[in-house]
């Protein structure tokens, strides 16, 4: 089998996998696309290079794929630049010159990879949510918001902001609730969550709806992380990813008042994609990572989030759903199983600590220790 010939399998091979694990049988994929299930049938056996622009557009969302992949195997394929670089060019004219100018001064991988974090971090916001009453911390949060915990001279929120500042994002939206007037920082937009007794973390997010939107990174407000956490997170490329400690067994160590078994906890598979996320009891080695909290949007992820939150509320309102009693009770771990359920792919961005929890008092008091000194 000749190079091109293998590059064609290539496109076709994943093609075939991604029918698969949407249950499409080849005669009823090729009937959406269009075509003739024998034109599909050579194009998966490597025997057709990737077939014309438009309708590769058409067979990637209707698979679900991640484009990058998709259309850098088509390219292959066809010999060619990729369909979607041909249509950014079209689209964007301007970017010919930026093209020329890295032909003509070579930068090296790690100065493309800057230029790439700068203009990702210029285009990305963030979400903090930050309405919940932090009840196992009291009487610490008696008079305010457990992000309003100080740490070294500056409280939990404003850490996490400077986190965000340092990695270039500057558009910053906060979800306010339990003794709301504790939270006023300059420069941030604040969404209000009067029902913050009545609703959890999923639904709170959504009271920043207009907010989910583009690139952004959503987060919830009692973690304390460094700023190469969210640095990883402007790596993704994918439309909806989350932060996975890989290295996270060890902090439950001693951790009396927050078990190991009240972590929300991430099995993936060989691509880094989620397939079971939440308060898992499962075997020691099934448990692949702990979600950290911060989930990572791209603009048609924003698009697919915010219609499946659509589609459940209409569905389980005042029912149960997922692990949750109720829906307006959901984690936002219920409404990631819940995508992954339904064959929506969720990647993983996968990190070692830099992070820590503040759940309960003894988390507050353990922290401290690291600012001391």
């Amino acid at each position: 089998m000749n190079a091109k010939s293998i590059q064609a399998n290539a496109f076709g091979d994943y093609i075939r996998r991604l029918r698969g694990t949407q249950s499409l049988t080849q005669r009823e994929f090729a009937r959406r696309l269009g075509i003739s299930a024998p034109y599909l049938n050579d194009i998966e056996k490597g025997n057709r290079s990737a077939p014309r622009k438009d309708l590769l557009n058409f067979m990637c969302s209707t698979l679900n794929a991640d484009p990058n992949t998709f259309f850098d195997l088509a390219g292959l394929s066809r010999n060619s630049i990729p369909a979607d670089i041909e249509t950014m060019i079209e689209k964007s004219p301007e970017t010919i010159s930026l093209l020329r100018a890295i032909h003509d001064f070579q930068p090296n991988e790690g100065q493309l990879q800057k230029i790439r974090e700068n203009l990702m971090a210029e285009q990305t916001s963030a979400i903090i949510i930050a309405a919940g009453m932090g009840s196992r911390l009291m009487p610490l949060t008696n008079d305010r918001p457990k992000c309003m915990l100080e740490f070294g001279g500056m409280t939990l929120l404003e850490r996490q902001i400077r986190a965000y500042h340092d990695c270039g994002i500057k558009d910053i939206s906060i979800v306010r609730g339990y003794q709301k007037d504790k939270i006023n920082y300059p420069d941030c937009t604040y969404y209000e969550n009067e029902q913050y007794q009545e609703n959890n973390i999923l639904h709170s997010l959504f009271f920043a709806r207009e907010a989910i939107n583009g690139h952004v990174i959503c987060a919830y407000s009692d973690i304390l992380f460094e700023s190469r956490v969210v640095a990883r997170a402007l790596e993704s490329s994918h439309d909806i990813a989350i932060v996975v400690d890989i290295d996270w067994r060890d902090y439950y160590l001693d951790r009396k008042d927050h078990p190991l078994d009240e972590a929300e906890t991430v099995i993936f598979d060989a691509d880094n994609r989620v397939a079971k996320i939440g308060k898992i009891l499962t075997e020691r080695d099934d448990v692949h990572g702990e979600f950290i909290g911060m989930l990572k949007l791209s603009p048609k992820g924003c698009i697919i989030f915010r219609n499946h939150f659509d589609r459940a509320k209409a569905l389980y309102a005042n029912k149960p759903f997922q692990r949750a009693e109720i829906f307006e009770k959901a984690y936002l771990t219920d409404m990631i199983q819940e995508l992954v359920d339904l064959g929506v792919p969720v990647h993983t961005i996968i990190i070692e600590r830099g992070w820590k929890e503040i759940d309960t008092v003894e988390d507050y008091e353990k922290a401290l220790l690291s600012f001391k000194g």
